[in-house]
């Protein structure tokens, strides 16, 4: 929540502070910004390349921020490292209390430090001391160093009993079913390198990998199988899926046969239909391809379809009446504008294919970025699965490019009458 929060002041504060700087600069002039009717016009509608430049550099610094990143100037407080120290009451078998004080000390994962030095006691509750990295919780007998009759009643001042949670400075004592004391030093709010690297972490990790490879295959390579799986299965499922679509578009029987099947099938996560795969087509590379075949084929029948009933009615009856034939209007009225429904499609079903290879490349592959990611995820280590979710994020948005540049030379009429 925090994090959304910081998030959302961040779009809100950039959105207002270029619009004043706009504002000073001088009225923008293009034909775009003489529009008065934007909704439902989606020329009207373009990206704010300003916009884009300041969320990707807003996503760092919150990254950077919440992870102690050294790129960035601002951090969120981390956590507590040092001496600290907290009082304990402890009660004997006669009702007699006496204070003691524990010393702790936190430090970074890793470190190899002695515990603090345990101060003289006065009565007979023992003074004690312990060492804990940082984000860990350390479990303290300080009622096994007061006699076997003693328990602890209290920390701080506030009475405690098993189960319950106390304050205490830099940090929290709970009391466990035992009697004994946990000490959680204060985490802050960054995130631990576990669960979140920074991102020069991750960045290192990408040129480590790309020099020596993982797992005796180059960081080239991973990304060369998974490509070619992904565009295999993409390709598949487009030659198959838009000539079912134009079917379905314009026949009614046809529409009425496979209109059962695909509205089955396209809630279907692929996932769900790796055992199956895996009987039908075994765990080689056949089995990967029609996985991602799947995963694009009802997206592409789905997007045909819908380009082919979206065709305008009044285009089909002024070449009807210039005395065109089926075929005629098929290729040139039905067809060209169908295509813009079906580029969309395909960008969709290209970041379905790439969201699925993950999942694809878990049946018994050697090579591969999603093989590289769950290997990784087995021995924790979060900065290879960052980056391999960064390549896979960078390669998908980087095939959108080209699509959309292929989109704009193919289909030029898109969005006119």
């Amino acid at each position: 929540m925090i994090v959304l929060a910081i998030y959302a002041g961040l779009f809100s504060g950039a959105f207002f502070l270029a619009k004043v700087i706009r504002a000073a600069l001088g009225k923008a002039t293009d034909y775009t910004s003489l529009k008065t009717v934007t909704f439902g016009d989606e020329s009207a509608v373009t990206a704010d390349r300003v916009a884009s430049i300041i969320s990707v550099i807003a996503v760092f610094l919150v990254w950077g921020a919440f992870t102690g990143s050294k790129l960035v100037p601002i951090h969120m407080p981390g956590p507590f490292m040092g001496n600290t120290s907290f009082t304990y009451t402890s009660t004997g078998p006669s009702g007699d209390t006496a204070d003691a004080i524990v010393d702790v000390l936190v430090h970074k994962a890793g470190e190899d430090v002695s515990a603090p030095e345990v101060g003289a006691s006065t009565d007979f509750a023992q003074n004690d001391s312990a060492t804990v990295a940082a984000w860990r919780s350390v479990l303290i007998r300080a009622q096994a160093n007061d006699g076997d009759d003693a328990s602890i009643t209290a920390i701080e001042g506030k009475a405690i009993t098993p189960g319950k949670t106390v304050k205490v400075p830099n940090g929290e004592v709970t009391m466990t079913g035992k009697g004994s004391l946990n000490f959680s030093p204060n985490p802050g709010w960054q995130m631990e390198p576990i669960w979140l690297p920074a991102p020069e972490a991750v960045a290192a990790r990408f040129f480590e990998i790309a020099t020596d490879g993982y797992q005796n295959v180059s960081l080239f390579s991973h990304i060369g199988w998974s490509l070619w799986r992904v565009i295999a299965g993409f390709v598949l499922g487009s030659l198959v899926g838009i000539p079912l679509g134009y079917a379905m578009g314009l026949s009614g029987w046809a529409r009425g046969w496979f209109d059962p099947i695909v509205e089955f099938m396209r809630p279907v996560p692929p996932l769900a239909l790796i055992p199956l795969v895996i009987i039908w087509f075994g765990i080689g590379e056949q089995g990967k391809i029609v996985l991602l075949f799947l995963a694009a084929l009802w997206v592409m029948i789905i997007a045909a379809r819908a380009g082919v009933s979206g065709v305008n009615i009044t285009k089909v009856q002024a070449a009807y009446s210039l005395g065109a034939s089926k075929w005629q209007i098929l290729r040139h009225v039905v067809v060209p504008n169908s295509l813009p429904e079906i580029f969309t499609g395909a960008r969709v079903a290209m970041g379905v294919c790439w969201g699925t290879v993950v999942a694809a490349e878990l049946v018994a592959a050697e090579k591969g970025i999603g093989k590289m990611i769950v290997t990784a995820s087995k021995f924790q280590s979060t900065d290879i699965v960052l980056m391999g979710i960064i390549v896979i994020g960078l390669i998908g948005f980087g095939i959108d490019i080209l699509m959309r540049k292929a989109e704009n030379w193919l289909v030029p009429w898109k969005g006119r009458s």
